[in-house]
């Protein structure tokens, strides 16, 4: 069936019509029942308000302090140099260039006056005798009695010392004797316990010993 079929057909618009009557028909109910006026009594009723205070937010915090800025102090004015006057400088150029250089004169050299060296002390004895011994402590010799009972009645011995740094004596030996060996043994026991003068260094003394027989 096509549209114009559709728009012609009565069932479609009777319908309508009877939809139309019904709305009408209750509207008509609703006031003489005064179903109406019990509506309407609702709508007039009073309406409870509730008013919302509204919520204060905390103020912002202070902003902070500004930081105050230390300015530089100005740079110092600027003070020009005094001017130089050309006159001058060129005037000192001329002075300088009028000086005559003059070549100074070498101070005479004074030598040194040479000094001498002092002589060397003179070299000491291999051996030494007399003065040159210093005896500080002897020991008297005693004639021998296998001389006297020989009917010995003098004699010489000729000996040398070896003598250390502490001035003691270390050895005796015999270098002559007359009559040989007969006064040789009380003369090493005897010069053997000397002392002599300590020179810190060893040396060979030589001393001659000559023997009498006492009346």
């Amino acid at each position: 069936m096509d549209f114009a079929r559709q728009q012609r057909d009565p069932t479609r618009h009777l319908v309508g019509f009877t939809f139309v009557f019904l709305v009408h028909a209750f509207v008509i109910y609703a006031l003489m029942t005064g179903l109406a006026s019990k509506a309407v009594g609702v709508i007039k009723k009073p309406m409870s308000a509730t008013i919302i205070d509204e919520i204060k937010l905390p103020p912002p915090p202070p902003p902070p302090p500004k930081k105050e800025t230390v300015k530089p102090p100005p740079p110092p004015e600027y003070v020009p140099p005094p001017d130089v006057p050309v006159s001058s400088a060129v005037s000192s150029v001329n002075a300088i260039t009028a000086v005559t250089t003059v070549a100074p004169v070498a101070a005479p050299v004074v030598a040194a006056p040479v000094v001498a060296p002092p002589p060397p002390p003179p070299p000491k004895p291999a051996v030494r005798r007399g003065a040159q011994l210093q005896i500080v402590e002897k020991e008297d010799l005693i004639y021998p009695r296998e001389a006297s009972r020989a009917g010995i009645e003098r004699g010489t011995v000729i000996a040398r010392l070896h003598i250390d740094e502490k001035g003691n004596v270390t050895e005796v030996q015999i270098m002559s004797s007359d009559p040989p060996k007969v006064f040789d043994k009380e003369v090493r026991r005897a010069l053997g316990m000397w002392k002599f003068r300590p020179e810190g260094e060893k040396y060979v003394g030589e001393i001659e010993i000559g023997f009498k027989l006492a009346d």
